[in-house]
């Protein structure tokens, strides 16, 4: 059969590999295997690192996806010559050089910004303000608590690291744009979507988008695996 069978799903910045529990259904009701990363959010190169070690778990080639943060570890992992391509789910998609700072920083400040308190060591969570209002603002109050409970604290130096290696140059990708992203400039997602010469699907989201629209997101990443050739 064509298409790429393994999906490898790397979550953002204050989240968990539970922020692809609605998608992944989904993808398994479609025969893909989906595996999802659980990254440390200590540094780009330990998030890398560990996105790669389950690239390389799996037998045969790789769609990576990666929402938010997790974009900019996929443009790095994506360098891994068993990834066939990219999927940026309202993510950072930055090239060679970039920071996660100083690309935000070219956009109008996202609401959620201002909810991000410091803890110790240098590492950042999100007030509950911050979730409830923009971060996931279109999810039930449930599903918010959730993603409340569940988010990862993330290292601050992560914002201003440079990224090696940009593999969108060279793999083909694609872009979830989440209209309604409080979180990251929406005009952010579209501009650097169209740099990267992704195909695009706009959905009127909040910044998770694979929870409050699954069937939808994963749709689009079941299109992408099956375009690729195996």
């Amino acid at each position: 059969m064509p298409g790429v069978k393994n999906i490898v799903l790397v979550h953002g910045a204050w989240a968990d590999g539970s922020s692809w529990s609605k998608l992944i259904p989904f993808l398994l009701a479609k025969g893909l295997h989906a595996a999802a990363v659980q990254n440390p959010l200590s540094s780009i190169a330990d998030d890398v690192a560990s996105t790669n070690r389950l690239i390389n778990a799996q037998d045969g080639p790789v769609l990576l996806v990666g929402h938010s943060y997790g974009g900019a570890v996929i443009t790095e992992a994506g360098m891994n010559p068993k990834v066939a391509g990219l999927v940026y789910v309202a993510a950072f998609a930055p090239d060679k050089g970039e920071t996660l700072s100083g690309l935000a920083g070219q956009y109008p400040k996202p609401p959620l910004f201002n909810e991000i308190r410091p803890i110790e060591d240098g590492f950042l969570m999100l007030s509950p303000k911050g979730v409830d209002e923009s971060f996931a603002q279109d999810l039930s109050a449930e599903d918010r608590a959730l993603v409340l409970a569940t988010q990862g604290a993330t290292q601050g130096a992560i914002l201003a690291t440079p990224i090696k290696a940009a593999a969108w140059h060279d793999k083909p990708s694609w872009f979830v744009v989440a209209s309604n992203d409080r979180a990251i400039a929406p005009q952010q997602e579209q501009t650097t979507a169209e740099r990267m010469k992704a195909k695009i699907i706009t959905l009127p989201s909040s910044h998770v988008p694979m929870l409050s629209h699954p069937k939808e997101v994963a749709d689009f990443v079941i299109g992408a695996a099956a375009s690729l050739t195996n």
